[in-house]
């Protein structure tokens, strides 16, 4: 199907952009802080692009999403020609505005066909995403390890990005633009809604992002791993995380309050399992925990949102406010590794499910 082969190759970039880093930074002569300046660039880029893109698609979902598919392979194909610290920033700058185009737009248009087909469909297009990061980083990888040229990848993920694009006109979606309301107050309830649901939502992406960043120095240097162990944790995380969502596809409708509670228990346990964990196993086992049971709830979300709101307002800001989550998890724990160290930052982040819990708490039903 066309959005998940749309999720999958924006994955194909991020996973292998992970691992072409050390080769950008060699490649470019950059130092650390260097590097992470230009990274930083990504999310300043994608925020503000993520909010103009929700309110130019709404009823335009097949043309935004074909669009935002094509410009974010031109920005991969691009980063080929890069040759010095700023200009990696400006390109990682138009990178990270394109991809937060591609997200919004991606989950506008899943909405969208979910509401008009009436199937289920956030779980499986969400799911695409950690398989193809699995896959693409060591393939990357092994890219780099037979001497093929940083930029020569790039531009092979950017064709495969931008071809994509051309399977889109055969979605099945977009038949006239959806009535807006003609209520303002509507559209304030709309956002102060998107604003509660997105902070949720960003709660489990600040916890997925730690997992992402960190998990590996937290068994290199905590658990006395090897390199090559240490570096499975992230692939396990996303494993699990796949089997939760492809679980939630294929079983009957899970009610949204279970999710909170699932979510909320089981990625604070995980988490804080990792974290305080003895060993690797220890810590492997509260990854794989915290990806199965934090991978259903934000598809979930945004699934719901979809369903309750045909203009593609709420989906449109749930999107937007959650990825705040990957802004702040880098400071959040960097700036609590200072004062405890990275196990104790970690193990904290399970805080972060108490308003998951909360949530499941104050809600009736199926209701958000």
């Amino acid at each position: 199907m066309p959005l998940i082969a749309v999720s999958a190759v924006w994955a194909v970039f991020w996973g292998a952009w992970s691992a072409l880093l050390p080769a950008v930074k060699l490649e470019l002569g950059l130092s650390a802080a260097q590097l992470g300046a230009a990274l930083s660039a990504v999310p300043i880029g994608a925020l503000p692009a993520m909010a103009l893109t929700g309110r130019l698609a709404r009823g335009r979902e097949r043309r935004a999403l074909m669009a935002a598919t094509a410009l974010f392979g031109l920005t991969v194909a691009g980063l080929a020609a890069v040759t010095g610290p700023w200009q990696l920033a400006a390109a990682l700058l138009l990178l990270g505005a394109a991809s937060g185009a591609l997200d919004v737009t991606l989950n506008l248009t899943t909405g969208r066909v979910e509401r008009e087909s009436g199937r289920r469909l956030f779980q499986v297009v969400h799911a695409a995403f950690p398989v193809a990061v699995i896959v693409a980083a060591p393939l990357a990888g092994l890219a780099r390890s037979l001497g093929v040229h940083t930029g020569t990848v790039l531009v092979v993920i950017g064709l495969m990005v931008a071809a994509t694009s051309l399977s889109l006109p055969a979605l099945p979606v977009g038949r006239g633009r959806p009535a807006p309301s003609g209520d303002p107050r509507a559209g304030h309830r709309l956002w102060g809604l998107a604003l509660l649901l997105g902070t949720l939502a960003g709660c489990v992406l600040v916890i997925e992002n730690a997992v992402e960043q960190w998990s590996v120095l937290l068994l290199e240097e905590h658990r006395d791993a090897t390199p090559l162990t240490a570096s499975l944790a992230p692939s396990v995380y996303m494993a699990a995380l796949t089997a939760g969502r492809i679980a939630a596809h294929t079983l009957p409708p899970v009610p949204l309050r279970a999710l909170y509670l699932v979510a909320g228990a089981g990625g604070a346990a995980g988490i804080a399992l990792a974290g305080l964990g003895g060993g690797v196993p220890l810590s492997m086992a509260g990854f794989a925990l915290t990806g199965l049971t934090l991978g259903p709830l934000v598809p979930a979300l945004l699934s719901r949102a979809a369903a309750d709101d045909p203009t593609g307002t709420l989906v449109w800001g749930v999107s937007t406010v959650s990825y705040t989550g990957f802004v702040v998890s880098p400071l959040l724990v960097a700036g609590l590794t200072g004062p405890f160290g990275l196990p104790v930052a970690l193990a904290a982040l399970g805080l972060l499910g108490l308003p998951l819990i909360a949530r499941f708490a104050v809600i009736e039903g199926e209701s958000a």
